[in-house]
């Protein structure tokens, strides 16, 4: 997956972050040139980089199936069924098994367990993943930034093989 400085300088990034980047590139403005995600992340580390994902264009399947590994990754830590089906039903939508109806309503359903239940760090983060993935491909991106939280390695691991 690859974006361009513009690209991402039109989204408002972070001063600092920005900063990074820039000095990473040994630039001092943005420009067309392309820039692998990778490269975001060998720079920035894991937020920004899925940060930068909003900056991606023509991934919006790629994008989901990550976000259900990453919600995957974590949603034992919530041990609730809603949460479960949330991510499994984002898959199918990705794989056009499932439509943008039953996506919605496996979404309100993961809501509804957070609601719910009783917090904890893990189980938050868990369960937020699960909401991300399920809602809409812009979202899903939050279910690797929650997911992130908990098991930050793995979660690297998850975006590098998306982003081969």
């Amino acid at each position: 997956m690859k974006t361009t400085l513009n690209k991402i300088k039109e989204q408002n990034p972070c001063k600092e972050g920005w900063e990074q980047l820039l000095t990473f590139l040994n630039k001092t403005q943005a420009d067309d040139e392309e820039l692998s995600l990778l490269t975001i992340l060998e720079s920035n580390g894991l937020r920004d980089t899925l940060w930068s994902l909003k900056c991606v264009e023509g991934f919006d399947r790629e994008i989901r199936l990550m976000a259900c590994d990453f919600a995957e990754s974590v949603v034992h830590l919530a041990n609730d069924e809603r949460s479960i089906n949330a991510i499994k039903v984002s898959r199918d939508y990705a794989n056009k098994l499932a439509t943008e109806e039953e996506l919605i309503a496996a979404w309100a359903a993961a809501l509804d367990a957070a609601r719910a239940a009783a917090w904890t760090t893990a189980s938050d983060a868990a369960r937020a993943a699960a909401r991300a993935a399920a809602k809409y491909a812009a979202m899903a991106v939050r279910a690797a930034w929650y997911a992130s939280d908990a098991e930050e390695e793995k979660q690297i691991e998850i975006f590098k093989k998306y982003c081969k």
